[in-house]
């Protein structure tokens, strides 16, 4: 990346950053007139310090002290005030960055649920969490300190300036010296830091992916050993993102080369102001006042190399938030698209073609005609295109060439939520909520009543073993579902699907996770619970889909056989030894 691209993306950043903070104007216009009047109070300070010097009056061997105490009684209460104004200043910008940060969580969080599902399949959830998470509370801590802070030394810096110039332009000429070092050592920081930070991020993010990775997967690591492998893993991860993020803080210390240039502006001034002093030209209450507004004036400057190498680390996190909330959206519906209503359940394929990668492709002209109320298995190897063909029939992925149609209507033509909405499904991967038995059950109906989830999990074969829990159908269930068997999970997810009004259902691997004896009588009491609707099973166990009324054999993308179980078995092709190899 070029660093004229560099530079138009951080500016692209800033503006978005801006966006949501400009929906607060007018409390940043507030922040702004408590920052100019916290940091105009302050200023005064050093002014009446000098004058309290210069009315020390010296005769006869006595110090009076009149005036002094007049103007000392003027710094304190113009430094109370602004003390009080900076607090207040402080408590704005954590409400507004509060609200900044709740409404940027809000909009991220939309957007994931209107990503395609393939970038869940390209991308790490560990990551994900990262944006929305570290990335975000980052952006936040900048917003809340580091903005301000930035407000803050522009005002003072342009105070001190005026003040100084006030009392001695001759001796501002200092500054022409010093300054450009530090403007130069600070854009350097600046320019060393700003990739920095976007790798940090970067590799935290990667941390976290492989975190999460392994927490869901303990029980697989221990089962194969893999313990000390695994922490060999995590080392390296572990490492490149310690290294990232202190390489980005290496640069962020090198504030005190600023600092040093600092203090030789103030020798200089203390030489020269010395110089004046004993020619007559100023006075030692000048004198003081100038170095006090020299430091208000060279400290922000010092504290601006720090600051804004943390913003650098706020503009890199951000960059990530919003390069997600850029990525591609799931195809919207078409103009004047048709909602699938009264769907009576045919599903027909047509000469269908489609991979995940545009050369590779892993279906291969599909047709095929699944009828209102007829039972529709799909059979195969693994890797036969069995899952991907679901995917297609909800519209997950969209088909590179070919048509699907759900009662003669092009599901490309139709609402995204008609369509889905049609379809009750059990995935093969089950997912509970942290919630009651009940909730969970009746998650894709909201309205439904205890009597009719009832109904469905005594269908599903699941309805003694929820009576036997202490707390019944108001039984907690955890996020992960750990309190539960993986058997039951699919079983509460199969009466999930058993109490939407669907005219077509899809199982993905269903019952997977039960044993063959309950496989069945879930079987035949789906069967009853779905009369006159489309059902469309995927399974591995062919024995348990022999009842099937059309069985589809996929291999390498394509349907090579079709038929019941009876007519594939007396044709001795890739069905019959399939189904044979079980009995192996």
């Amino acid at each position: 990346m070029t660093a004229a691209i560099k530079k138009k993306s951080r500016k692209k950043v800033i503006y978005r950053l801006w966006r949501y903070l400009y929906k607060h104007k007018y409390l940043l216009l507030l922040a702004f007139v408590l920052t100019i009047t916290g940091n105009l109070l302050a200023l005064v300070g050093p002014k009446l310090s000098g004058l309290a010097i210069d009315n020390i009056e010296f005769g006869k061997g006595l110090v009076k002290f009149d005036g002094v105490f007049y103007y000392a009684f003027l710094m304190i209460i113009f430094y109370v005030l602004s003390a009080i104004f900076s607090y207040l200043l402080s408590v704005l910008m954590i409400h507004i960055s509060r609200k900044v940060v709740f409404e940027m969580r809000e909009d991220l969080f939309s957007k994931l649920l209107k990503l395609p599902v393939g970038y869940f399949d390209k991308h790490q959830t560990g990551d994900v969490l990262s944006k929305m998470s570290y990335d975000i509370d980052t952006i936040n801590t900048s917003l809340s300190t580091d903005l301000i802070q930035i407000f803050a030394s522009i005002i003072t810096i342009i105070g001190s300036f005026v003040m100084m110039v006030t009392i001695s332009p001759y001796l501002v000429s200092v500054f022409f010296l010093t300054i450009p070092i530090s403007i130069f050592l600070t854009k350097f920081i600046t320019g060393k830091t700003s990739p920095l930070f976007r790798k940090r991020s970067l590799k935290l993010g990667e941390l976290n992916g492989f975190v999460e990775e392994i927490v869901s997967g303990q029980k697989t690591i221990r089962a194969y050993n893999q313990e000390i492998n695994t922490v060999d893993k995590f080392d390296v991860k572990n490492e490149e993102a310690v290294d990232a993020y202190y390489s980005s803080e290496y640069y962020a210390i090198a504030g005190p080369s600023v600092n040093f240039v600092n203090n030789l502006s103030l020798s200089l001034i203390s030489v020269l102001g010395a110089i004046f002093f004993l020619r007559g030209m100023m006075s030692v209450g000048n004198i003081s006042s100038f170095v006090l507004y020299s430091r208000k004036f060279s400290g922000p400057i010092n504290e601006m190399a720090n600051i804004i190498s943390e913003f650098q680390s706020a503009l890199a996190a951000a960059e990530r938030v919003f390069n997600l909330m850029d990525e591609a959206e799931e195809a919207k519906d078409t103009e004047n698209a048709v909602v699938l209503d009264n769907v009576e359940g045919n599903v027909e394929l047509k000469n269908i073609e489609f991979g995940y990668l545009p050369d590779k492709k892993i279906i291969h002209n599909l047709s095929f005609l699944a009828k209102k109320g007829s039972l529709i298995a799909i059979v195969g190897p693994t890797g036969a295109g069995k899952t991907t063909l679901i995917n297609l029939l909800m519209r997950f992925y969209d088909a590179d060439s070919g048509q699907i149609s759900v009662d003669d209507n092009d599901i490309t033509k139709v609402t995204m939520s008609s369509l889905r909405k049609s379809y009750a499904m059990v995935l093969q991967d089950t997912w509970l909520f942290h919630g009651t038995i009940f909730e969970n059950v009746s998650y894709g109906k909201k309205d439904a009543t205890l009597d009719e989830v009832i109904e469905a999990c005594k269908a599903a074969k699941i309805h003694s073993y929820i009576k036997r829990l202490p707390n019944g159908y108001d039984t907690i269930i955890r996020e992960d579902g750990t309190n539960i068997s993986k058997g039951q999970k699919q079983l509460l997810t199969i009466a999930r699907a058993m109490l939407l009004d669907c005219k077509m259902l899809i199982l993905d691997e269903a019952t997977s996770n039960v044993d063959t004896r309950t496989e069945i009588k879930i079987q035949q009491a789906m069967r009853k619970l779905m009369e006159d609707k489309t059902c469309f099973i995927i399974a591995h166990r062919l024995s348990t889909i022999q009842h099937a009324d059309l069985i589809l054999v996929v291999n390498n993308g394509n349907i090579i056989e079709q038929g019941n179980h009876e007519e594939l078995m007396q044709k001795k092709g890739f069905y019959n030894r399939l189904y044979n190899s079980q009995f192996d």
